[in-house]
């Protein structure tokens, strides 16, 4: 059973390793790297925050002047964006990394993936007009920034991509910022909410609020608290989750 809307909009309010933290309690995956990023991401709108949906994949090849023969490669790609259910993110693989010649994204298309239900994107490549794309409201995460479109069109859409070291199914769910990005098991869906919620407040209830609450303590006194508080927190995991948290 797939989250719904109203969950996603509540991951929003962490950031993707509070939610990373939720997920490692529920999933039976290698929680070491095997759903996020293994190549290092740039967040170019880190001021936007978070973002969450769900992957529309595509192909693209820049360098290649001969895919632009497919008359109908736009239309058809934006009808298959079109009909995904929202709010997606545009995981795109880019075929000429790490030479990115040419950029997929701009003012142009950020404002027409909006209009299609689109929050952001996820691009191994490159993007552009960065001021406009930013006020178009359309989070990007990237390689890097380029001026050129290049011989951009869609090559390939639908299908499974990889990004940052990451394979990405169509459809799968996505949180994104600054640090990277977590591409959710569908298996692991149902409990992410309630863990990633979970687990940032066991965090506030007992090691942040000892580390917090040291001031004027001695350092025998302040040891002793952060030794009983992380007690309790990796008590809190196991008798939530009935597996060992990072700090027990």
């Amino acid at each position: 059973m797939s989250a719904p809307h109203s969950d996603l909009l509540k991951l929003k309010r962490w950031n993707t390793p509070t939610v990373y933290n939720g997920w490692e309690q529920i999933t039976s995956h290698d929680v070491t790297c095997s759903a996020w990023n293994e190549e290092e991401t740039r967040d170019f709108m880190p001021q936007m925050g978070p973002m969450v949906g769900r992957a529309v994949t595509l192909v693209i090849e820049p360098s290649n002047a001969s895919h632009k023969a497919r008359a109908d490669a736009w239309d058809a790609y934006r009808a298959y964006v079109a009909a995904a259910s929202g709010p997606t993110i545009v995981v795109v693989q880019d075929l000429d990394k790490p030479r990115t010649v040419g950029s997929f994204w701009g003012e142009v298309n950020a404002n027409v993936h909006r209009a299609l239900g689109c929050v952001g994107t996820i691009t191994d490549g490159a993007i552009r007009d960065l001021d406009e794309m930013t006020n178009a409201g359309f989070k990007a995460i990237a390689r890097r920034l380029c001026v050129g479109h290049a011989h951009v069109v869609p090559l390939r859409w639908g299908e499974a991509v990889t990004v940052f070291g990451r394979r990405i199914e169509p459809g799968q769910l996505i949180h994104a910022d600054k640090h990277g990005f977590l591409a959710i098991p569908p298996e692991d869906e149902p409990r992410l909410l309630e863990a990633a919620t979970f687990m940032d407040a066991n965090e506030c209830n007992t090691i942040i609020t000892a580390a917090r609450g040291s001031a004027g303590q001695n350092r025998e006194a302040t040891l002793a608290s952060l030794s009983d508080a992380s007690r309790r927190f990796g008590d809190a995991a196991r008798e939530r989750f009935a597996r060992k948290s990072e700090w027990s």
